[in-house]
């Protein structure tokens, strides 16, 4: 998972580019377009959004950054309420049918602009989106107002970004005890406003005691509840170590039954 304007305008594309070579026809690939790349060449600020226009410059830089010939999931990275969204549709569905794009899905999305686009691409007749990433986790259920719902019903799936809510869920911070050096969650008071409050402490305090009793982790039951959920397709979970992927990978092997689903729901429950 990428996106055109990760590291500094093209970045992140190119260096995976570098990396997939012979690996590439077994990866499944997402890329994103749309949020604006702050590039040197673009004086009028026109390198962003989803015109037709756009669209077409953009697929072209992300595959040649890329070095690929295609791309498995093309995301809207965020909603361009300037651009009539059946000129959005058409351009996408151009893509899919010359074999660019394979599927479509959106980022950080709500319910209504969602249904709107599925509506419009059942109008139009055109490829609708299959997904969309949302920020989503036993302590961010923000997506379940509007989005789930929406999704569920138009047979669409979620990609949840922040499962670990910023490391809060790893089990590695403590109440009692200082942030560890290093951690994402203390680069900034955005990610430490974001998920560290009393309530979440509370919280975590419970969700531990819950696995304890399991003889399972915290790591273990983040990844475990999310994919017992109908609507998730897979989980994006960065790493910055190699030991913390192979966590990662290990403790999806937790599959939750409805009951824990349940335990989970109301233990983690918020006022």
């Amino acid at each position: 998972d990428t996106a055109d304007v990760y590291g500094k305008r093209g970045g992140s594309e190119t260096c995976l580019g570098k990396y997939l070579g012979a690996r590439r026809k077994d990866i499944f690939l997402a890329s994103k377009f749309g949020g604006p790349m702050h590039a040197p060449e673009d004086k009028n600020g026109n390198m962003k959004g989803c015109s037709r226009r756009y669209i077409m410059q953009a697929v072209e830089a992300s595959l040649k950054r890329l070095n690929t010939d295609w791309i498995d999931l093309y995301q809207m990275h965020r909603f361009d309420q300037e651009t009539p969204l059946d000129e959005t549709m058409r351009a996408l569905d151009d893509l899919v049918k010359q074999g660019k794009v394979r599927y479509l899905g959106f980022s950080t999305l709500v319910g209504w602009p969602f249904v709107d686009m599925q509506w419009t691409a059942r109008q139009l007749g055109t490829t609708p989106l299959t997904c969309c990433e949302s920020e989503y986790s036993i302590l961010k259920r923000g997506a379940e107002r509007d989005l789930i719902p929406a999704m569920l019903k138009h047979g669409a799936q979620l990609l949840p970004y922040y499962p670990l809510a910023g490391g809060f869920l790893t089990g590695k911070y403590k109440r009692s005890a200082p942030l560890p050096e290093g951690a994402r969650i203390t680069k900034g008071e955005r990610y430490q406003g974001m998920f560290i409050s009393e309530e979440n402490w509370d919280i975590l305090d419970r969700l531990e005691a819950f696995c304890a009793a399991r003889n399972r982790t915290l790591l273990e039951l983040a990844f475990g509840w999310l994919l017992a959920q109908p609507v998730i397709a897979t989980v994006i979970a960065g790493a910055t170590k190699p030991e913390q992927l192979e966590a990662n990978i290990r403790a999806i092997e937790w599959e939750l039954t409805p009951a824990e689903v349940a335990e989970v729901n109301e233990i983690s429950k918020k006022d």
